[in-house]
């Protein structure tokens, strides 16, 4: 007799079931994908806009106008390079940085002794994974990693936020946002699992981030700034910007 192979038992073994309706290597999420991530950070002179060690321009206005939290433990999901990690450090937290990449990490690392920035900490592992970071944190700081995640990873993002997140503390983060001028795939969420790819990420809007968050307080959503290249800080307009706090 043909076995049925009905495993599926608990909400990570539907995590892994949808995950495996994608492509063989379309992963980017998962410690699967880290290879991937390795061989995106390998070449450090690449044209990649976020190569840059600068901070946001969204992170550095969040705290010229006191919207941010007054010290305490940072965690900046996807850091890559670690240049908000640093950026945050310098601000007075206890920043944490974590990404699949251990060249990413590694390079991180690296920055932070050439500018002797104390108080960071670099974890190289699967944010989502039990473990890997451990809360409470004030500020939570994502910049680019919600839009590589499939739609049925949001789960598990909202968990890591439900568990980590202080009481009162801040979320932010940026995110390819659709409409004219935007970044990323605006195909609906159904298409993903049909294609098997997540065509280089998924574009959000104003009304998704607002409604995916909506158990938070929303301070601010916008397009972030396009700033120029010698500005101290990143900014590309294909990117929303948004700011919520917990209640």
């Amino acid at each position: 007799m043909v076995g049925t192979d009905r495993g599926i038992r608990t909400v990570e073994d539907v995590m892994a079931l949808l995950d495996g309706l994608f492509a063989p290597g379309a992963d980017r999420w998962t410690e699967g994908g880290a290879e991937w991530w390795d061989g995106f950070y390998a070449d450090r002179g690449r044209p990649v806009p976020f190569f840059v060690p600068k901070p946001d321009e969204n992170l550095v206005s969040y705290a010229e106008r006191g919207l941010l939290p007054d010290g305490g433990r940072a965690l900046d999901l996807g850091c890559g390079p670690g240049r908000n990690t640093l950026h945050l450090a310098s601000l007075g937290y206890r920043a944490d940085g974590v990404d699949l990449s251990a060249n990413a990490i590694r390079w991180a690392g690296e920055r932070a002794e050439e500018s002797g920035t104390e108080g960071v900490r670099f974890t190289c592992g699967d944010a989502f994974a039990a473990g890997t970071v451990e809360g409470p944190y004030d500020l939570v700081y994502d910049s680019g990693c919600l839009h590589h995640l499939p739609p049925h990873r949001r789960v598990g993002y909202l968990a890591l936020l439900d568990r980590v997140l202080a009481p009162g503390g801040v979320f932010a983060l940026t995110a390819f946002a659709a409409g004219e001028g935007g970044m990323g795939s605006e195909r609906p969420d159904a298409d993903f699992y049909r294609a098997g790819a997540l065509d280089g990420g998924l574009a959000y809007t104003d009304d998704d981030l607002r409604t995916l968050f909506a158990d938070l307080e929303p301070l601010e959503v916008r397009r972030m700034r396009d700033e120029p290249e010698d500005s101290p800080h990143f900014g590309r307009s294909f990117l929303w910007t948004a700011l919520f706090r917990r209640p």
